[in-house]
């Protein structure tokens, strides 16, 4: 496919919303509802009739841009698995030790027998894997099998591990004999003009399966609406038609162990079954989100940095699927709508003296030894971006700060990592390339002066669902610096979820301790970090 063919692929675009059957005055009500309720939406696109009904980014968020999309990564790896069942390569009956007899046991294990691409595909595999292991190393196949069983696989219970969605791109990358990305750029990637995406791996080499993918808002809707046409894209076949109609079944009872009420109505193949409507979806931390309706030509895309999903999810059932009108000749909204730019842009206020002391000098900070030993080392990346990266960023030192009329220059190290970003201190963005964690981000930073001693530092990696805020703070006639990290999403409200659900990151009698470690970690990891200006 040449690249002026796939440049062409897409999505076909409404005149306006009302066109193709949706209220403008549905989608207005829907974003000041966002914004009551404070959840930081990136994107919303609306598809309805074959069409974009409404698309709208957060500014500096933009369709150009790739996205975090977490456990959204997990559809795209039901999809491969589709495939190669379509080419007769595997079946969902296929035992996984089948694939991976180099880690068949001494002793004879009747759970392996149970143990099927189905039972991974659906949650129900039994491995009891915490969420809390190591990914910098080891081998992941590895780890898999030697975890020890929760349960009888496909015994009626369900648990949600990303690592079963690992083994599943494990699996198809051992039968087909190259990595997921690679196959499914003939197959899925490029008849959708998608661009290859970046999709984080294990030390191996393997995609993470269960999350790490990034991609762009229409890419999403692009593979969304296939879901939504049972597998075609226009009149194109993309995903096979028999395997659209399997991942959307509902192939595990999750009714007694999820909190959320979207989260108990059953899960399919790398899907969720909602509450709020005749729908399903693909779903990420985070609140990245595709709703396939299914009684309807209507999906819902969107990008977001709020934690507390079930949250974002009310705000969309109270406005639609009722939104979803009889096509109408006119426009019902005669201003423009749209989501409002983000906070992250820092106030223009008066500069420091402190700037010509501390102009180009090197200020080492401290390795923080809790943080270390529970593998989050201090990063300039957002925690929630360290927490599922598989390799880890961290231990900021060497940093050096460089002011200009209107810019702050930071420069530092993380581990072998270098980096340098430029910070806007006249109300507007600078943006950086940046290499961290073994990703390329770019990094949209401003910076203030929050009085004479205290320099404030925002930077938003804008392929990551989070704002990273560095608060240094200068010592008068001393060598002494300090700093103090913190995220938005705050960490004290995703410490608050996670331990509303301790047991899926610290199993069985250890999830009494998972609370407390919850309720003790944003002091540890918003803790501050002294140092010295050498």
């Amino acid at each position: 496919m040449t690249t002026q063919e796939k440049k062409a692929i897409k999505l076909r675009r409404a005149a306006y919303p009302e066109k193709v059957g949706v209220s403008s005055k549905a989608i207005e009500a829907l974003l000041a509802d966002f914004k009551e309720h404070d959840v930081e939406v990136h994107s919303l696109m609306i598809m309805s009739r074959g069409k974009v009904a409404f698309e709208t980014w957060a500014e500096p968020y933009g369709p150009e841009h790739p996205h975090m999309m977490y456990s959204v990564s997990k559809t795209v790896t039901s999809c491969a698995v589709g495939f190669a069942v379509e080419e007769g390569l595997l079946t969902t009956d296929t035992k996984l030790i089948e694939i991976f007899p180099e880690y068949m046991p001494e002793k004879p294990d009747p759970n392996l027998d149970r143990l099927t691409i189905h039972a991974l595909l659906s949650m129900q595999s039994g491995k009891n894997i915490s969420s809390n292991d190591d990914k910098t190393k080891g081998e992941w196949e590895k780890s898999f099998f030697d975890a020890p069983w929760g349960f009888t696989p496909c015994d009626g219970h369900f648990q949600y591990i990303s690592e079963n969605q690992y083994m599943l791109c494990a699996a198809v990358s051992r039968v087909t004999g190259m990595s997921v990305t690679d196959y499914l750029m003939p197959r899925l990637f490029e008849p959708l003009g998608i661009e290859r995406p970046v999709w984080e791996r294990s030390p191996n080499g393997t995609e993470a399966g269960g999350w790490g993918l990034f991609l762009k808002t229409e890419d999403v809707a692009k593979i969304a609406t296939c879901y939504q046409h049972d597998g075609k894209f226009g009149s194109k076949q993309i995903i096979p038609k028999e395997w659209v109609y399997r991942t959307r079944q509902k192939h595990a009872d999750n009714s007694t162990v999820n909190n959320d009420i979207d989260s108990r109505c059953g899960y399919g193949y790398c899907v969720w079954h909602c509450a709020g409507a005749a729908c399903y979806r693909m779903d990420g931390v985070f609140s990245q989100f595709a709703f396939i309706f299914k009684d309807r030509d209507a999906t819902i895309i969107m990008t977001a940095g709020e934690f507390d999903e079930q949250k974002t999810r009310d705000c969309l059932w109270r406005h639609f699927p009722a939104g979803f009108i009889e096509p109408d000749s006119e426009p019902k909204a005669d201003h423009k709508i749209g989501l409002a730019p983000l906070d992250d842009i820092l106030p223009v206020n008066e500069r420091s003296p402190m700037e010509k002391e501390i102009e180009g000098r090197n200020m080492v900070f401290k390795k923080n030894l809790i943080l270390n030993a529970a593998n989050y080392p201090c990063s300039m990346l957002p925690m929630p971006v360290v927490f599922m990266s598989a390799e880890k960023a961290g231990n900021i030192t060497n940093v050096k700060l460089r002011f200009t009329e209107n810019e702050c220059t930071m420069e530092w190290d993380e581990g072998k990592e270098h980096n340098i970003i430029e910070c806007g201190m006249d109300g507007k963005y600078r943006t950086s390339p940046i290499h961290l964690a073994n990703m390329d981000f770019t990094a949209y930073s401003t910076a203030t002066w929050k009085d004479e001693t205290h320099l404030v530092i925002n930077m938003r990696p804008i392929e990551a669902t989070c704002r990273r805020t560095i608060e240094f703070e200068f010592s008068k006639n001393s060598s002494n610096v300090s700093f103090k990290p913190s995220s938005h999403q705050s960490i004290y409200a995703i410490a608050a979820n996670l331990a509303l659900e301790a047991d899926r990151y610290f199993p069985g009698p250890l999830s009494m301790f998972g609370n407390f470690a919850f309720e003790q970690l944003p002091k540890i990891i918003d803790s501050v970090h002294k140092g010295k200006i050498e």
